[in-house]
């Protein structure tokens, strides 16, 4: 980080060497972290000469930390089964012993233990594994986000409407349990689930048992081909369920009952889920599953989604902002379901809610204009598309300020780049001089290995330098498995040997091509929100043609063109 420059909580989190929730959580904690000096909620932007001296005063991130060191030591012995190694590591925390841990681990986790209690450890290495890009198991966690925005919609089992004594609630996909145990309360029921990975099942129960939760209980198998609780019923039902699974056993389960709303085509295997969690769903109570934002428009589902409104069973379905999933960083939809208590139905609308361009990190109650309670006959036309942006009409003004926003940031951005890409002179044709390798830098310590990134630890070396060799065409080859997937093994790159004056021009072109490319990423998704605005807005009757000239119009551009 340069003294006067503007960083990010990643680009803090990198240089510390911890997650991104402990820089969270510094910033909660201690009342002297620096202020933001701009952006807003998860784009917050922090003074680097501000950091770099409460970093120095706090004496964090000098020193790798221990956290750090048992994680590279658990990555370089488990290396992609880190849900194995967690639930070796939670076992210790949680019974005191554990055989499959060599000495020196253990060592390691007593002395993390020793700093922080055992659940915050836990909680601390887990949320490792959430954000560790490319690592295997994103399909059996759920991110802190997600199980907020699932919490602040379904509430938990000692809710008002649930009995704190009796309500249960069950997850019939739970992975490593981060869902089922946030949503669930210890005395205020069971709290039950089934997971198909035998490891996670077992790292489930364990985080369980090292929070003191003798409640919770979870069998290891395929919730759809064999439900470990055929006649479980309780008053919450949570589920963020596999999605795109075309093998979810159809062909074995034509005529089972939970189908109560129709059989899922092969390539539906999110409504077979639905189902299922529906048919667990006790009278009078409630299920809230995650859900890609396709489930609510794709053809195949449409008879489907048709009988879940029609018997008033849909209650809710939120749209919530991108950046909620653990591996990917689409949409997500939350579906809240409820099963009649008595012989009086369903409701008689739904309500959608639109929080798409919300903060994940900010506050997930919605604005009047987001919401919008739909009648469900309003709902059952051809398609039954259930998206909360075809159905929230804003009004008229909202619309035009939001359209008319984004056209100005738009066109902004456009000015922008025209300066931002560098001017690059004729090359040698090769870089033919010595070349140095990372290993040996790491060894020398002049760098430190982080996750999938590396960070200067000397004046020597020039970080932008650093990083835009190690993305060099020949570093990503080696760094690419047979298979094409990206392991994070920066140990084998090079980079070319050159003198400090050298590597800072490289430095600041290959950083000056980097804000370039996060230019021109910003200015695709504010090209997709104008258009969306522009078309919505003049199809809904919110906006209509205006007879100005724009600033910018298709004479002057063209002119413009030939005159380049």
């Amino acid at each position: 980080m340069n003294a006067d420059s503007l960083v990010s909580a990643a680009e803090i989190a990198r240089v510390a060497g911890v997650t991104r929730a402990a820089v969270s959580n510094w910033r909660k904690r201690y009342p002297d972290f620096p202020a933001p000096v701009g952006g807003g909620g998860r784009n917050a932007l922090f003074a680097s000469s501000e950091v770099h001296a409460w970093l120095d005063r706090q004496r964090k991130g000098n020193d790798v930390s221990t956290e750090v060191v048992l994680w590279q030591e658990l990555r370089g012995r488990y290396g992609d089964d880190m849900v194995r190694a967690l639930g070796d590591v939670c076992e210790l925390l949680a019974t005191g012993s554990s055989d499959a841990l060599s000495a020196d681990l253990k060592a390691l986790i007593s002395d993390l233990a020793e700093e922080d209690p055992p659940e915050q450890v836990m909680q601390g290495l887990t949320e490792r594994f959430i954000e560790s890009a490319g690592r295997a198991g994103s399909d059996q966690v759920s991110t802190s986000r997600l199980i907020r925005a699932v919490r602040h919609f379904a509430g938990t089992a000692s809710g008002a409407a649930l009995s704190p004594m009796t309500g249960t609630v069950f997850d019939p996909a739970c992975g490593i349990g981060s869902l089922l145990l946030a949503l669930g309360e210890a005395g205020g029921g069971a709290s039950i689930g089934q997971e198909l990975n035998p490891q996670a099942a077992r790292l489930a129960m364990m985080r369980a048992r090292l929070a003191g939760r003798t409640d919770v209980k979870v069998k290891v198998g395929d919730s759809l081909r064999e439900d470990g609780w055929p006649t479980l019923r309780a008053e919450l039902v949570v589920c963020d369920p596999p999605v795109n699974v075309s093998d979810w056993g159809r062909e074995d389960l034509l005529l089972d009952a939970r189908w109560e709303l129709g059989v899922p085509t092969r390539a539906e295997s999110e409504l077979a889920w639905l189902q299922h969690c529906y048919a667990h769903v006790a009278p009078g109570g409630r299920a809230i599953l995650v859900m890609p934002p396709s489930v609510a428009y794709r053809k195949a589902g449409r008879r489907i989604r048709a009988e879940l409104v029609r018997r008033g069973i849909l209650t809710q379905l939120i749209a919530l902002p991108a950046g909620m999933a653990a591996s990917h960083t689409q949409p997500l939809h939350l579906w809240m379901l409820a099963r009649p208590s008595g012989a009086g139905g369903g409701v008689s609308a739904v309500r959608l809610v639109d929080l798409t361009d919300a903060d994940p990190d900010g506050p997930l109650q919605p604005a009047l204009h987001q919401i919008a309670d739909i009648p469900l006959i309003d709902l059952l036309d051809e398609t039954v598309d259930l998206t909360p942006a075809q159905h929230i009409t804003a009004t008229c003004a909202d619309h035009l300020a939001n359209y008319t926003a984004t056209r100005e940031a738009l066109l902004g951005r456009l000015h922008e780049l025209a300066g931002l890409l560098p001017q690059l002179d004729s090359g040698p044709g090769a870089l033919d001089g010595a070349t140095v390798g990372v290993a040996d830098l790491v060894r020398a310590g002049l760098v430190e290995l982080l996750e999938r990134d590396a960070v200067s630890m000397s004046d020597r070396l020039d970080n932008d330098f650093l990083h835009g060799f190690l993305h060099s065409p020949a570093n990503t080859r080696r760094s690419t498995s047979a298979s094409g997937g990206f392991r994070a093994e920066l140990r084998g790159s090079r980079i070319p040997q050159m003198s400090v004056d050298d590597q800072r021009l490289y430095g600041t072109a290959f950083r000056t091509i980097e804000d370039f490319e996060r230019s021109v990423r910003d200015l695709a998704e504010l090209s997709a929100r104008a258009v969306s605005l522009a078309r919505a807005g003049l199809t809904s009757g919110a906006l209509r043609p205006s007879p100005q000239r724009d600033d910018v119009s298709r004479g002057d551009v063209g002119s413009e063109r030939r005159s380049g």
